[in-house]
């Protein structure tokens, strides 16, 4: 299977609207560790060490980003994407800014 490189952070689609930041996320559950792992494909790519079952990996997900971003669980939503891999998600709070940071590996 063909492995490219992690995308820049310019690459990472993000919209701001009515207090939120917009954008996309991949997900890898049940990986070794967790963390965020760059930008691919116009998503900020995140690994899950919890399984795909129950909404398990969505918890984790809305944990991992609420506090890389120093925010309530509360202020985490995903929009759509809940039973797959790529998932939109608004984040209330956040800045565009702060979410470049966390693609760019500032705060993983």
């Amino acid at each position: 299977m063909f492995r490219g490189r992690a995308g820049t952070v310019a690459e990472l689609e993000i919209r701001e609207a009515e207090g939120e930041v917009i954008f996309a996320v991949r997900v890898q559950p049940r990986a070794s560790r967790e963390g965020i792992d760059g930008v691919r494909e116009g998503a900020l790519r995140v690994r899950l060490t919890a399984p795909p079952v129950e909404g398990e990996a969505n918890a984790a997900l809305v944990q991992l980003l609420a506090s890389r971003l120093h925010l309530p669980k509360s202020a985490v939503r995903i929009l759509s994407g809940e039973r797959g891999r790529l998932k939109r998600i608004a984040v209330r709070g956040a800045t565009a800014a702060a979410v470049e940071g966390l693609a760019a590996g500032a705060n993983t």
